[in-house]
């Protein structure tokens, strides 16, 4: 049965006009109060993971549930859908079962906590937040295993569940949970500290209704998401065409020997509403790359980056959802069926907005970006030190954000536009390994007119026995280049053990033994280029050639001669490029290095790794499209 929600007054809100001055407050109020809980978590959390990265989305919402300021778009909607009991003041609840929730979360990693805003008897807005836990148990440290086959294996997953009953903490479920993570003290912290973050909003959200009157500030939310539905809808109007265009990318494999996965979407418009249809992506995989994909979660991300890309200007916030639909197919694998493993679908996630690119840049070229937010890579080291104290790290890794129409792309930065890494000092104070190297590698961006960020290279250096995890993409598929830019370069991960011996090791695997001395780099991938390289300026070369962003080796690729003394041969370099063009032909709009084939021949060739075999999906899928009954023992 559905939630219900218990008010104690009956006074319906009335919606009165807002005049522009108390809008303008309002709004930049309510921006306030969504900046203020992350301030709130990151000063009282302990996981690095959210204390030092800001792995954690807030959002304060209208009584409705729609996102008025946030940042990963409502789950309200999702949640209450798996919820079945009341919803009164005081109360306060948690999941982490994306199943249940209906991929408000998409994996059981993310605790979500979600408060009702309650004034004088009758909600006036939602707050809610969810955090990434460094470990909540399971198979593997850091509960994110590479061969997990079924959800189960993943660690505790926490059914909606009414966390704090009517203001009182449930002291006993808490504990409960609490017992089944590897770092229950780091999980309190971040628990409490999300608790306080929301608790935060809910009092500046208060103060709002007093400041104004509860009419007005209903009113106010009101309008801001009526606001943001007329300029998305101008917006859908001008840039989206008609006529449907698709797009494809891969994950590269799914951490047991399989791929890669085709994620497959067509958009078109049809009137004023713009449709995604997923239909000819891979079913669900059989490994952990699957990806609940929440259908309203995924108008927020296309959202954001149609307003990013065309009109950054505009606020964004759930109001346009009645101008999308997204049609994703049941039994795939951004729709999995239960209990599929969801551990690792970050790949899955960070791929979702370069298919975005492809899709949305089609129509205006010029406003096309390349491939590059293309993963979010994880690292995870984990063991106990001479004092036999347990030491566990979780930490996201930064890649090459793709070139775009205003200019190059950022070099090693997260995908995620508010993470911060950890700082070096802080990994090597907490945990026992040292930091060799921090750096970018020249040459991974793509080539463009405007360069591909390029990759980011870490050294950890091994001070303890231990074991560490990987994940990351991109080490098989390329970042595609755009509008005649080149492809960014692949990942790629190097061990180098004490003995003297190298080996290249799979972006995603689990339990691999280190010892003290050996040293891991991680290399990340490059974004791709946007644009003719054989156009790029040379003023922005010589640049990049006297910052070390590119080599005097790799400047070739843009059609350059170098001369001895590290200057670009202007003359030299215009005849070269002539003949390059020449050659070359016309530009490509995509340019993804080659077919599948060619690109697991390449990779062969180049690293020794064995390309994944051609993937093997569930059995039942092929049959009746139902996924099997869970029995009990007994």
């Amino acid at each position: 049965m559905p939630a219900q929600i218990i008010e104690t007054s009956n006074k319906a809100f009335k919606r009165k006009k807002v005049d522009p001055i108390t809008l303008d407050i309002v709004e930049n109020a309510m921006l306030n109060a969504r900046h203020e809980m992350d301030a709130v978590l990151f000063r009282t959390a302990m996981s690095p993971g959210i204390r030092e990265q800001g792995d954690a989305f807030p959002m304060i919402a209208n009584r409705d549930g729609k996102m008025v300021v946030g940042q990963f778009g409502s789950f309200i909607y999702g949640f209450l859908k798996g919820f079945n009991d009341t919803i009164e003041e005081g109360d306060v609840f948690l999941t982490s079962d994306p199943y249940s929730a209906n991929g408000a979360i998409s994996h059981a990693n993310d605790w979500l906590l979600l408060k009702p805003i309650f004034k004088d008897g009758r909600i006036i807005a939602w707050a809610a937040m969810f955090g990434h836990m460094t470990d909540i148990g399971g198979k593997v440290p850091g509960s994110l295993p590479t061969d997990a086959r079924q959800i189960f294996e993943e660690g505790v997953v926490i059914p909606p569940v009414k966390i704090y009953r009517k203001g009182e903490l449930q002291q006993d479920v808490l504990k409960l949970i609490l017992h089944n993570c590897r770092l229950p003290h780091w999980n309190l912290s971040d628990f409490n500290a999300i608790v306080a973050a929301i608790r935060t909003a809910e009092k500046r959200c208060i103060e709002l209704a007093k400041r104004f009157g509860d009419d007005i500030y209903y009113s106010a939310l009101e309008e801001l998401l009526d606001r943001n539905y007329r300029a998305m809808r101008k917006l859908i109007q001008t840039t989206v065409p008609e006529t449907k265009q698709y797009f494809e990318d891969f994950i590269c494999d799914d951490g047991m020997g399989m791929g890669p996965y085709k994620i497959r979407c067509a958009m078109w418009r049809e009137g004023e509403k713009v449709i995604f249809d997923f239909n000819g992506t891979d079913p669900q995989s059989i490994g952990p790359v699957n990806f609940l994909l929440n259908e309203e979660m995924f108008k927020m991300f296309c959202g954001v980056y149609m307003i990013m890309v065309f009109d950054p200007q505009i606020m964004f916030n759930d109001g346009f959802y009645d101008l999308m639909e997204v049609r994703i197919p049941e039994g795939t694998l951004l729709k999995p069926k239960k209990p599929a493993a969801l551990s690792c679908r970050t790949h899955a996630l960070g791929r979702i907005f370069d298919i975005l690119g492809g899709l949305l840049g089609q129509g205006s070229p010029d406003f096309l970006c390349a491939a590059g937010f293309s993963d979010s890579p994880h690292f995870m080291y984990s063991g106990y030190d001479k004092k036999g104290e347990w030491y566990q790290l979780y930490q996201i890794g930064f890649g090459g954000v793709p070139g775009k129409p205003s200019g190059d792309g950022p070099d090693g930065h997260s995908l995620w536009p508010s993470f911060t890494n950890v700082p070096n000092e802080f990994l090597e104070s907490y945990f026992p390994l040292r930091i060799e190297t921090y750096e970018t590698l020249p040459d991974s961006g793509g080539p463009g007119l405007h360069r591909g960020g390029n990759a980011l290279r870490v050294g950890y250096c091994f001070l303890e026995p231990g074991e560490i995890s990987i994940h990351d993409d991109r080490w098989l598929t390329y970042p595609w280049g755009v509008n005649g830019g080149l492809p960014g370069q692949r990942s790629q991960k190097l061990m180098l053990r004490t003995d003297g011996t190298q080996e290249l090791m799979p972006s995603k695997c689990d339990r691999v033994v280190v010892n003290s001395g050996d040293i891991l780099y991680f290399d990340t991938w490059g974004g791709g280029g946007w644009g003719d390289p054989l156009k790029r300026p040379y003023d922005k070369i010589q640049f990049d050639l006297d910052a070390g962003l590119v080599t005097a080796g790799g400047v070739h690729r843009y059609g350059v001669v170098v001369g001895a003394d590290g200057q670009i041969d202007a003359q030299a370099s215009d005849e070269l490029r002539v003949r390059m063009a020449a050659e070359r032909g016309k530009t490509k709009l995509f340019d993804f290095g080659g077919t599948v084939e060619e690109l697991k021949a390449r990779c062969k060739a180049e690293t020794g790794l064995e390309p994944p075999a051609q993937p093997e999906f569930p059995r039942w899928l092929k049959t009746d499209q139902t996924a099997p009954k869970m029995k009990l023992a007994g």
